[in-house]
């Protein structure tokens, strides 16, 4: 049985019906689901009249579910998490391609070094990650960074702390200013929700640029209460951090790029709905088709 029906439009309510039809009326299905039996019978039509039709209705209504921004094979993912349906990855781009649909291409991040990153008061620590973004439990290894978003003359901040053992965004901070309380709040939040019975995370790094709130010593007083070790990238060098890069990357081009957003207020919306979809819905290949927040269930269960 299919759920999740609000986000998955018309198409996926036909296809409920014609799953359910040899144990119900398909008139009383149609009017519980709020469709009209022309419209099922028209896509039952369409199925017939193209083999691969009813797979392309399928795709189509993933592809909008998932605000187009789904390559072939986020799709095929999807295909069998919604459908339980195993379709190799390039009929899946053949289908695309004759329906003429792509997903949104992330532009590639150019590194820039702010006026920001060079203010420091010289806490600068060594670099513990060294680019290993693989950890082999939660709490082993964050990554985090501040980004911006700018609406007309106004900016957004936003803050994030993300875990590299699942890929979950463990907290977030959204600020009209970029200084050191918006980071500090972002860990409050972090330390709130992660830190054991002892009020520590033993064995945790934090990974970070030189960004002036990172170099604080209100920063660096802060972490190691809890038992965490910091350590930073090479000046300038945006790869030693690519793992929260990316994420960010993800946000702009599926969240912000595409809508013309008109104040902060409706940018700030849609960078928490993102990163509830993103720990909550969006499945990843890494966490064996999971959601992050799936895969750390998993582990508890």
């Amino acid at each position: 049985m299919v759920t999740n029906l609000e986000s998955g439009g018309a198409q996926k309510r036909y296809y409920v019906v014609d799953e359910l039809k040899e144990e119900q009326s398909v008139k009383g299905l149609c009017s519980y689901l709020g469709i009209s039996r022309g419209g099922y019978y028209a896509y039952v039509k369409r199925s017939k009249a193209d083999p691969d039709g009813e797979l392309k209705l399928k795709i189509l209504a993933i592809y909008e579910q998932r605000k187009k921004i789904l390559g072939y094979r986020r799709i095929q993912d999807e295909l069998y998490r919604q459908y339980n349906l195993i379709v190799n990855h390039k009929k899946v781009l053949r289908l695309m391609q004759s329906l003429g649909i792509k997903s949104i291409i992330r532009r590639k991040y150019v590194h820039r070094t702010s006026h920001e990153a060079a203010v420091s008061d010289g806490r600068i620590a060594e670099n513990l990650l060294q680019r290993d973004f693989h950890a082999d439990g939660p709490n082993q290894k964050w990554v985090t960074d501040v980004t911006q978003y700018r609406v007309f003359d106004d900016r957004l901040y936003l803050s994030a702390v993300k875990d590299l053992w699942n890929g979950e965004i463990v907290a977030y901070h959204i600020s009209n200013r970029n200084d050191n309380p918006l980071v500090l709040e972002t860990f409050r939040k972090a330390f709130e929700t992660q830190t054991d019975v002892t009020g520590n995370i033993p064995g945790l790094i934090v990974h970070s640029d030189q960004g002036y709130q990172y170099t604080s010593h209100a920063y660096h007083d802060m972490l190691p209460k809890v038992g965490a070790r910091i350590s930073m990238s090479r000046r300038g060098n945006c790869y030693d951090n690519a793992s929260i890069e990316s994420f960010f990357s993800h946000l702009k081009v599926e969240a912000l790029y595409p809508y013309d957003i008109r104040s902060i207020e409706e940018a700030q919306r849609r960078i928490e709905e993102f990163i509830q979809f993103y720990n909550e819905e969006r499945a990843q290949r890494k966490l064996n088709k999971l959601t992050p927040v799936e895969y750390r269930r998993q582990l508890a269960a």
